[in-house]
């Protein structure tokens, strides 16, 4: 009985410390949410993707594209796609300027683009 209540308090007490210790929220690495470039709202994010049928079919006929090729890095393959009216923004980093260049192609080929807007950080040149 005495081994049962001695690991109730311990593992109440260190719930209690792990409730009122401060606790770093963010890491270096996750920037998911607080991104500079996107603060002023001058930049489009995927929140900004119109919602009509046309700018939909448009963004999953190029995430299909994108994804089919595994030549792309991972990076390439998790680019945002962002349609709005016909017009296709590309963002995100991506491994050369060649997957910059090939997503670029891709986009252009699909139907029902009017333009695209190349966005894509090379982390290589």
């Amino acid at each position: 009985m005495f081994k049962q209540s001695t690991l109730v308090v311990v593992t109440l007490t260190a719930g209690l410390l792990m409730m009122t210790s401060p606790i770093q929220a963010e890491s270096a690495l996750e920037n998911s949410e607080i991104n500079v470039r996107d603060k002023d709202n001058a930049t489009l994010t995927p929140e900004d993707q119109k919602e009509t049928e046309g700018d939909i079919a448009i963004t999953a006929a190029i995430r299909q594209a994108v994804i089919k090729d595994e030549s792309l890095s991972v990076n390439a393959q998790n680019i945002k796609i962002i349609t709005r009216n016909g017009v296709v923004t590309l963002r995100g980093p991506v491994e050369t300027e060649a997957e910059s260049t090939k997503l670029q192609k891709i986009a252009e080929e699909t139907s029902g683009v009017v333009k695209v807007d190349n966005q894509l950080e090379n982390k290589a040149p």
